[in-house]
């Protein structure tokens, strides 16, 4: 393990593994290297490259300089890609995939870049964010209601009430309730784009990198849909469906995929 320090002073825990071109996996909501599927996915492409997994600011074995702002966020990729030497390809999953895609049009140097499935609302097949939603999860926070917090953001997904009840009793539950507080971080990455519109057409005008945009086929439709507008509205990126996936990111799939793209 290592860390990079970032522009505004705050330590970013990373790992290493395996060899050839550099490639970043950028984590999505409540997870980080010791939880959720970074460190099997790297373990996938390790055979064809540099792979660096990395705690977003807030979680794991990260700090957590306040204010918040997205933009100290593409500060932290843009650490570890002058780690990595220079340059580097990017690969964000949920949440993660909007931050890269906001990392690259902010100029971060990249040889390519892919995101899954990145969690926009753009049209009618889904209901827009209430417009006081993250407020609530904030307030929970604030209060030390981790487990309150969670339990909204895992409502708003659409986790079944009985899957949730489950989760809160089994040891994956204290890992979740353990990063709570970053969930207004991912908010603040996504929010914009949960409106239940398009976003602008020069949204991204600056992401001039190559770039895949990777919906699951069994996704809902709004998903799916977001992707494809995705794949409109940067620059010089291509949509991949993956028949039979679904917003869980599998590394067995999902990584000989990346391998194509990236080489």
């Amino acid at each position: 393990m290592g860390h990079v320090t970032s522009q505004d002073g705050t330590r970013i825990a990373y790992s290493k593994t395996g060899s050839g071109p550099a490639l970043i996996i950028v984590d999505g909501a409540l997870c980080h290297r010791a939880f959720g599927p970074a460190t099997q996915l790297a373990q996938a492409l390790a055979p064809h490259f540099t792979v660096y997994t990395y705690d977003r600011r807030g979680r794991g074995e990260s700090g957590n300089t306040a204010p918040y702002d997205v933009a100290r966020e593409v500060e932290d990729i843009a650490a570890l890609v002058e780690e990595a030497g220079g340059r580097a390809h990017l690969f964000g999953m949920s949440s993660g995939g909007t931050l890269v895609a906001e990392a690259v049009h902010r100029g971060v140097p990249v040889d390519k870049y892919a995101i899954y499935e990145s969690p926009m609302v753009v049209d009618g097949t889904h209901a827009p964010m209430p417009a006081d939603f993250p407020a609530k999860v904030k307030q929970a926070v604030d209060e030390d209601r981790r487990g309150d917090a969670v339990k909204l953001f895992m409502d708003y997904v659409g986790t079944p009430g009985i899957v949730t009840a489950i989760m809160r009793i089994t040891p994956p539950w204290k890992k979740l309730k353990a990063v709570a507080h970053t969930l207004p971080h991912d908010f603040g990455v996504v929010g914009e784009f949960q409106k239940g519109q398009r976003p602008p057409a020069d949204r991204w005008s600056g992401a001039k990198a190559p770039g895949l945009v990777i919906a699951g086929g069994k996704s809902p439709e709004y998903m799916r849909n977001a992707q494809a507008v995705l794949a409109e509205t940067l620059p010089d990126a291509e949509l991949k469906v993956l028949a039979g996936q679904t917003h869980m990111v599998k590394a067995k799939v999902t990584a000989p995929v990346l391998v194509d793209f990236f080489n």
